[in-house]
């Protein structure tokens, strides 16, 4: 699925990526809105973990989906 579907849907997939990604609140995700770079530097901090290592999960679960 594309990113642009993702975020028209995000109310929807929410809950599908706060399974994946379980250290973000709700807050956060409220935060995000969808928007795929955010959730990238959201995943990226709360797992200290590099840049291309969130873009790479976060394109991976959205392919998933």
């Amino acid at each position: 699925m594309n990113w642009d579907q993702i975020e028209g849907k995000w109310k929807q997939f929410q809950g599908k990526a706060q399974e994946k990604w379980g250290k973000l609140t709700d807050d956060d995700f409220d935060k995000i809105d969808g928007k795929r770079d955010q959730l990238v530097g959201k995943v990226q901090e709360s797992y200290g973990i590099a840049k291309d290592a969130a873009e790479r999960e976060v394109d991976d679960w959205a392919r998933m989906h």
